[in-house]
């Protein structure tokens, strides 16, 4: 992977021309704008932009709408000490209404840069709600399944060896704080950063939801962005893989939700954000394992890249006089990349329902046809992320991970099974999922709003995380 600045000062993720747009959303928050310019109630505006971004299924825009909700009776206070709620609340908004306007749903999910104005904003709530706090991953992973993730069973003794060795690394790491200083403290945190990472090669198992395997995954890419330890989310990342490491001591048999959730969601950051190249092919299969995908990266240099989003803002700007759109609820699309969307979701939707069908005799258990499957859910995703349909691409992200789990218990030798806690889910989760979709494709087919996927996508969640007896 090319190292990218994840700096929180720059929204640096590639826009999308042919994305929907939540014009209802756009225009409150930049009603919401001038009234917070001109010293007025924001209440209403803000109240419209949450109602339409959650039934476009904008999951992350609407939290982030929420957080701006609850700060701007501050923010619209004249009194004194209120003046720097009313400066976070500035720069969050002015931030957070050009990012809407770039209609890429992996940035308003990931892009660091607005995750810290979330942040911001969520110091001044704190203030009013005691134990309130946020997290990155509440915002990336908003709505979506994880399913569970197991600390290998290993011999005592390794496991002795392994935790010293991880904590003599972990040492210099923590004691710099993101200051590595000097030539000689930054080659001794480099070092340790190696005998970390290397640590957790050793660690990792067969099972492909071993946790392990996704923290060294995790801390691969970390260094081959070259953010290391100046990121306050990697230095906390490798401290509580330390903990991870006294839970398997104590024979705890699962990594902690909140671990697994903070793992992928770094690992998935800045490939949501700026694609994946042909050397991040096995990262970018992990992070189907886990219902998560990312578009492949095509712009090989900064300079290239420069010049994709100038033809991409053209072509935006072109697609505003030539090209009819369409209106889906809230949602308004560009006519053509609606139609393309229609091919696409036609045949993966035939072939999610043929294959849902087929799993449920056992007997025909394929695992090559459960990843084709998860394949085809997770083109339907993609181009459902792409269009703004942020429900369908939810459910169909989740459906994905469902056939992998599928998959992966289909392939699992009995060695491997043993570490397996939660079942693969059942056909009927599977077929019923489908046919919520393709209930949600018609309705887009139709030129109306999809339904609600709430209930479609609780059910399958219970099947993905707690297995589908």
């Amino acid at each position: 992977m090319t190292p990218r600045s994840a700096s929180p000062d720059t929204l640096d993720a590639l826009p999308n021309p042919r994305g929907g747009a939540v014009r209802p959303a756009e225009q409150a928050i930049a009603d919401a704008l001038d009234a917070f310019e001109g010293r007025r109630d924001m209440t209403a505006q803000l109240l419209v932009a949450v109602r339409a971004l959650r039934e476009a299924g904008w999951l992350a825009a609407q939290r982030f709408t929420d957080a701006l909700l609850l700060v701007s009776p501050m923010a619209a206070s004249g009194l004194a000490d209120e003046a720097p709620a009313r400066a976070t609340f500035g720069a969050a908004l002015r931030a957070f209404h050009a990012t809407l306007e770039r209609r890429n749903l992996r940035e308003l999910s990931c892009s660091p840069a607005l995750f810290s104005h979330y942040e911001a904003l969520s110091t001044h709530i704190a203030q009013h709600t005691p134990a309130y706090s946020v997290a990155f991953e509440d915002i990336a992973l908003a709505g979506r399944p994880i399913p569970p993730v197991t600390l290998r069973s290993q011999s005592a003794a390794r496991l002795a060896h392994a935790r010293a060795r991880y904590e003599r690394a972990l040492l210099p790491v923590l004691r710099s704080k993101g200051n590595v200083g000097t030539s000689a403290v930054a080659g001794a945190v480099n070092a340790a950063l190696g005998d970390l990472d290397a640590c957790l090669a050793e660690l990792a198992g067969p099972d492909p939801y071993d946790f392990w395997r996704l923290a060294s995954a995790c801390a691969r890419a970390l260094r081959a962005r070259g953010l290391s330890i100046e990121d306050a989310e990697t230095r906390r990342f490798y401290a509580r893989c330390n903990l991870a490491l006294a839970d398997e001591a104590r024979g705890i048999p699962l990594a902690p939700r909140s671990l697994v959730r903070a793992t992928l969601a770094l690992l998935w950051r800045d490939y949501a954000l700026f694609g994946a190249a042909a050397e991040d092919t096995e990262h970018v299969e992990l992070l189907r394992d886990y219902g998560l995908t990312v578009d492949w990266h095509i712009a090989g240099t900064q300079a290239s890249e420069a010049l994709w989003e100038q033809g991409a803002r053209q072509a935006e700007a072109l697609a505003a006089y030539v090209a009819a759109t369409r209106e889906l609820g809230v949602l308004t699309v560009n006519a053509n990349a609606y139609e393309d969307f229609l091919q696409t979701a036609d045949g993966a939707i035939v072939a999610l329902t043929d294959h849902a069908r087929a799993a449920d005799n056992p007997q025909k258990a394929d695992p090559s046809a459960a990843l084709q499957a998860g394949d085809a859910a997770y083109r339907l995703g993609a181009a459902a992320s792409a269009l703004g349909l942020g429900q369908v691409a939810l459910l169909a992200d989740a459906l994905g991970l469902a056939w992998r789990r599928r998959a992966h218990a289909g392939v699992s030798t009995p060695a491997v099974r043993a570490h397996v806690v939660v079942d693969a889910p059942d056909a009927p989760s599977l077929e019923a999922a489908a046919g919520a979709l393709r209930a949600m494709l018609h309705k887009v087919a139709a030129g109306v709003a999809p339904q609600s996927a709430t209930t479609a996508l609780a059910a399958l969640t219970h099947a993905i995380e707690h297995g589908g007896a």
